[in-house]
């Protein structure tokens, strides 16, 4: 049956494993914005996978519309096949304008496009440079970004250098819109640690994340000071046994493995003294701006995307262990540093990288599309 429309301008938010959902940055993104946008007026849908998230989640706003349509569970296939899915539901349903997330669903918008149904992509970062991808995913995503490229009304860059990449290597402009940080009240120390007394890395185990130079840093850096690894690979392998091993033989390496508990990932951030954040691939990364919002005295590895977030808030480091642990400890034993660089990071999160102002500049994307569409219908 068609989806009744209403006088509401609607979006169908297409890309993330839901509403509302933990996994990553785009789905942080959706949890704030879609009930945004609801307060603004909009009839809002997120389309997600099956079990990736829960009916009776408190953080769920009841306004949202959620939509679960199938794919095929696997590392290469999933992305094509559920945002494949989720545009033939779109397509029925007809909504004002569809919000991607993702380049590797550039290959379906044609068919929103026969549809006249306009498209905002957020592009991501570079997915065909991440080192977890093998020939044949980055070929996909490479792919998908010429398509994306070809068939896309507007694009979405999380980071000014992103924009630059697409503009040099596709001929394409686009929006500018970060992500944003959560502000926290004070939050307990983790038992056992000390504030502003310990060193902080909070990664997936990928090679990109510099976390194999940061677990050869570790004993350096543990022979003053605890050292703190929140993350894993998700699926072991020889980094989580290589972190095992370390915080087996080392009291002072504390392995926590993933922490999907807000509150205590935020205290960890609040209370470092030094957070070593190590992504080298993609644009503005949320983690990093999570860490800056929260005062976190940050190093971070010296990339054209870190320091365009940082800019002077932080110290930098090359991807070499004995470069790493000599900022991290030298931080660590500053506390006049620690203080300036984790009040600047937190007043620097004011402007582009809160959540208010990502969700209005979405919002204002979204409307200009619909007002195009309008225009161009009208000729």
């Amino acid at each position: 049956m068609p989806h009744q429309k209403s006088d509401k301008p609607s979006v169908a938010i297409i890309g993330t494993r839901g509403y509302p959902s933990y996994y990553g940055g785009f789905e942080t993104a959706v949890r704030k914005l879609a009930p945004y946008l609801v307060d603004e007026g909009w009839d809002v849908t997120v389309y997600g996978r099956p079990g990736s998230t829960r009916d009776d989640d408190p953080d769920r706003d009841p306004r949202v519309t959620t939509r679960v349509t199938r794919g095929l569970e696997t590392k290469s296939l999933s992305t094509l096949t559920y945002g494949l899915s989720a545009i033939v539901d779109a397509m029925r349903r007809k909504p004002d304008v569809a919000l991607i997330m993702n380049v590797a669903n550039g290959y379906w918008l044609p068919l929103l496009r026969l549809r006249g149904i306009p498209t905002l992509v957020n592009v991501d970062g570079i997915e065909w440079e991440r080192a977890k991808w093998g020939r044949l995913a980055k070929a996909v995503f490479r792919w998908g970004a010429k398509t994306t490229a070809w068939w896309a009304d507007r694009l979405v860059f999380d980071a000014h250098e992103i924009g630059r990449r697409w503009k040099s290597g596709f001929g394409r402009d686009g929006v500018f819109i970060p992500y944003g940080g959560d502000e926290a009240p004070e939050l307990p120390l983790e038992p056992g640690l000390t504030h502003r007394g310990y060193a902080l890395v909070v990664a997936r185990f990928v090679p990109e994340n510099t976390v194999l130079e940061f677990i050869e840093a570790a004993p350096t850096i543990a022979e003053t000071h605890d050292v703190v690894i929140v993350g894993s690979s998700g699926y072991g392998g020889q980094i989580d046994e290589r972190v095992a091993a370390l915080s087996a033989s080392n009291p002072r390496v504390h392995w926590l493995g993933h922490v999907s508990d807000d509150k205590r990932l935020f205290s960890l951030w609040q209370h470092a003294g030094a957070y070593f954040h190590g992504h080298s691939v993609g644009g503005t990364n949320p983690a990093l701006v999570q860490a800056m919002t929260l005062g976190a005295p940050i190093v971070a590895r010296d990339t054209v995307y870190n320091r365009e977030v940082l800019d002077a808030q932080g110290h930098y480091s090359p991807a070499d262990s004995v470069a790493i642990a000599e900022a991290v400890t030298r931080l660590l034993n500053d506390e006049e540093a620690q203080d300036r660089l984790g009040d600047g990071a937190r007043e620097r999160t004011r402007g582009d990288y809160s959540w208010p102002s990502v969700a209005t500049k979405y919002e204002a994307a979204l409307r200009l599309l619909i007002k195009k569409r309008g225009k161009a219908t009208r000729a």
